[in-house]
């Protein structure tokens, strides 16, 4: 099978852990190990990553050497895009056989400029805070700031994806057998200009989402998102949580789920169950060959299964 494997986030570096290079080389090795064995189980992968946490500090390191000349986000998306795809590139070559080819590629994803995103952030990026801390960053910074689980974080504009202009250099990699890495952080968001250019926009793409829409048009045979909780669940940290194994995408694409977090996930597993009749899954990051054949995580079909 052809299997987009979607990386989250807080899978490379776990919530409140210092965004060190060291911790996320370590975490890179736990994701590599597990892409690896879905590799050596015979699935083709295309692997895409999150990158909100990266993205937010680089824009704090900027800020903190001159806010004036602080670089945009589509140009942080990109740097970011390069730091992890060389990390996963190079721990995924590190566990594979000699010769194994992977490449690295930064990938443009196109948005609508009319898009209500620009006007309504809600993409968290960046360490945490406390709430006194984010209502400081919010008045000195002039950032939109909104509760993260316990804490607050950083929210940007988070336009939808629409169309992805390298999706025939990916096809020409893989045919080449190159499992690619690619669409890094959602992509690097551009609008297209009345002549026909691209030019990068102020945003960060949701990764699921972009990932969903990535998948459908390689034709995937299996859209997996992977983040730090071992499946999807009904009443989430209340009395009545349940685990969910098996889902129907109409069903599921109605449940109330956290808009920064498991939300996306299944929206976007959804929106690919539903689009293509194909199946989703999410769960943990160690879990990925076990949530592919259905023995652990949540599996989203477009119908009850």
């Amino acid at each position: 099978m052809l299997i987009v494997i979607a990386v989250g986030g807080n899978a490379l570096l776990h919530r409140g852990e210092p965004l060190t290079a060291k911790n996320q080389r370590a975490n890179v090795q736990l994701a590599a190990r597990a892409i690896a064995e879905v590799i050596n189980a015979g699935h083709e992968v295309v692997v895409t990553h999150g990158n909100g946490p990266q993205i937010g500090l680089l824009a704090l390191q900027g800020a903190a050497y001159n806010p004036d000349e602080m670089y945009p986000l589509d140009l942080l998306g990109a740097e970011t895009d390069g730091m992890i795809g060389y990390l996963i590139e190079q721990e995924l070559e590190n566990a594979m056989p000699a010769g194994y080819q992977v490449a690295t590629l930064i990938t443009q994803i196109e948005v609508d400029a009319a898009d209500p995103a620009f006007s309504t952030p809600s993409k968290p990026v960046g360490p945490v805070y406390t709430k006194a801390e984010a209502d400081q960053m919010a008045l000195t910074r002039g950032w939109a700031v909104a509760p993260d689980g316990e804490n607050y974080r950083r929210v940007v504009a988070s336009p939808l994806p629409i169309s992805i202009p390298d999706i025939p250099i990916i096809n020409l990699l893989l045919k080449q057998q190159v499992t690619v890495i690619c669409a890094g952080g959602g992509g690097i968001p551009v609008v297209r200009l009345n002549d026909g250019s691209l030019i990068g926009v102020e945003a960060v793409i949701d990764k699921d989402r972009a990932s969903a829409l990535l998948a459908k048009k390689l034709g995937a045979d299996m859209l997996l998102m992977l983040t730090d909780v071992d499946a999807v669940y009904t009443d989430w940290g209340g009395p009545e949580q349940s685990v969910i194994r098996h889902g129907c995408a109409q069903k599921m694409k109605k449940m109330n789920l956290a808009k920064g977090s498991m939300g996306p996930k299944v929206e976007a597993a959804c929106d690919f169950a539903m689009s293509v009749g194909r199946k989703a899954g999410i769960g943990k990051l160690q879990d990925a060959l076990q949530i592919i054949e259905e023995k652990a995580g949540t599996v989203i079909y477009n119908r009850s299964h």
